[in-house]
């Protein structure tokens, strides 16, 4: 599976890697190195990223899913407990 980000997203990530570099590299590095290495990490450890992502909302969904009979359970024969109902007719 191959990871595709926008290209606004590319752009963003090459000058944030170009910054990376000047700032704790002590060294430039260019347009071209860094979308080649941007390019290696998405197809390197991208997968890993994602499918951690996708192992935790898959978590998330799953313990919802556990919660969902507590977040939605309704009492059933509760039409005559409830205050303000007419009695009973007697006459």
């Amino acid at each position: 599976m191959t990871i595709e980000i926008s290209s606004d997203a590319t752009q963003a990530a090459i000058v944030s890697i170009q910054r990376y570099f000047a700032e704790n590299m002590d060294e430039e590095i260019g347009n071209l190195a860094a979308g080649a290495l941007l390019g290696f990490f998405l197809k390197e450890v991208g997968p890993l990223v994602y499918n951690k992502a996708v192992a935790d909302a898959q978590a998330r969904l799953q313990a919802q899913v556990m919660e969902l009979d507590v977040e939605v359970y309704e009492e059933a024969f509760q039409y005559w407990l409830k205050p303000g109902r007419p009695g009973k007719r007697r006459g």
